[in-house]
């Protein structure tokens, strides 16, 4: 098998001048192919995968591989269950990051049992997708849609997320860490893979709200859902959640009133209640909760903006001309039989848990019989 590789650099991540760089390390030309790939976009693989990509038999010569990344310390073996049930292998050697200019990239840092699995399945629709070449550090991204594209996008009209105030304000682009493919018959198209983790939409409307000044700017574009097996139920609410953040625009008589509201719930005290204006309360009605709910965290982090990109027609034009769709892909593999490890809605549950126990000793109680020493006699 050959591996395809992007006629311009700035099409994919796994290009020819970074896979020659690990000429070095003794590996052969598929294999040096696979690690590259894994570095960039996941940091860590299951065996099968390596075999799968290689067109290799899982035995000896895979067994040999695995072996030697762990021996020679590029990679570690995660044993999450018992011993017959599968290993993860997670890639943290930084020589071999440097030698491919990413010394810096998070796929290097340990992660929790269930972020690794996120990321082998993230690495499974990145190998199965061969129509397309995948973008997945942030600089790669904003170096194909700077050259590729000749925008005038700033900073903040990337998907980020921004930490601090003043000069000390930090902007991180593309925060979400999820590939991008661009067509390789059609460079103008690209996929937004995004990984369902709860059985509530809750994430992915932030998702697309942090994306609504990128799919303006892109001519055609699809969001592919990654729906593991025990999110399928889940699929209704994920396509409802995306027709009404970007394809149902309010009307800007409705956003004019939002901003007054969100300005007054965040001085009384930061939540969402009903209105006491009938009218607000009609359009919450309309609007529906979740859909309102998610315009105010983003306009607690992006300020007004937020609002006056919910009642713009672009994606809905874009949507009547077929330039925007959505897609499903089930994940039916087991992944180690540790989905249930990446359960967000679990997640939240045990934080809730925790923060409900008590972490100090019961208040002691003054005995009727013993005056209190803060009290005066």
């Amino acid at each position: 098998m050959t591996h395809e590789y992007p006629r311009n650099d700035t099409y994919g991540s796994v290009t020819e001048s970074r896979v020659s760089a690990l000429g070095g390390f003794a590996f052969t030309q598929r294999q040096r192919e696979f690690l590259v790939t894994v570095m960039v976009h996941s940091g860590c693989f299951l065996e099968r995968q390596y075999c799968a990509f290689t067109g290799t038999v899982r035995g000896q010569n895979s067994r040999e591989f695995m072996a030697r990344l762990v021996a020679r310390g590029f990679a570690r073996a995660v044993e999450p269950g018992p011993v017959r049930r599968g290993r993860l292998y997670h890639v943290h050697h930084k020589p071999l990051y440097e030698a491919i200019g990413q010394a810096d990239n998070r796929n290097r840092r340990v992660r929790t049992l269930g972020r690794m699995v996120e990321r082998v399945m993230i690495l499974d629709a990145v190998l199965g997708d061969q129509r397309c070449w995948w973008l997945s550090p942030e600089g790669d991204k904003r170096r194909f849609f700077a050259l590729m594209r000749d925008n005038n996008l700033r900073t903040e009209d990337y998907p980020h997320i921004a930490f601090g105030s003043g000069r000390q304000r930090t902007i991180r682009c593309f925060p979400d860490k999820l590939p991008i493919g661009v067509e390789k018959d059609n460079t103008s198209h690209l996929i937004f893979l995004y990984l369902v983790k709860r059985r509530l939409p809750v994430d992915f409307r932030q998702f697309l709200i942090r994306h609504v000044t990128l799919f303006r700017f892109v001519h055609t574009w699809t969001v592919r859902l990654l729906v593991p097996r025990r999110f399928r139920k889940a699929v209704a609410l994920y396509k409802a959640a995306l027709r009404e953040e970007l394809w149902t625009p309010m009307h800007p008589s409705v956003s004019t009133m939002l901003e007054t509201y969100f300005r007054q719930r965040h001085v009384q005290g930061g939540h969402l209640s009903d209105p006491d204006d009938r009218y607000i309360r009609e359009e919450f009605r309309k609007q529906g909760m979740p859909k309102i709910q998610a315009l105010y965290r983003a306009w607690r982090r992006a300020g007004d903006g937020a609002l006056w990109q919910a009642h713009s027609t672009t994606l809905r034009d874009d949507r009547a001309h077929g330039c925007s769709a959505i897609e499903v892909e089930l994940l039916n593999r087991q992944y180690l039989q540790l989905t249930g490890r990446m359960d967000r809605d679990v997640w939240a549950k045990r934080g809730a848990m925790r923060k409900s126990r008590q972490v100090g000793p019961p208040p002691s109680t003054a005995s009727p019989d013993i005056p209190s020493p803060l009290v005066a006699p």
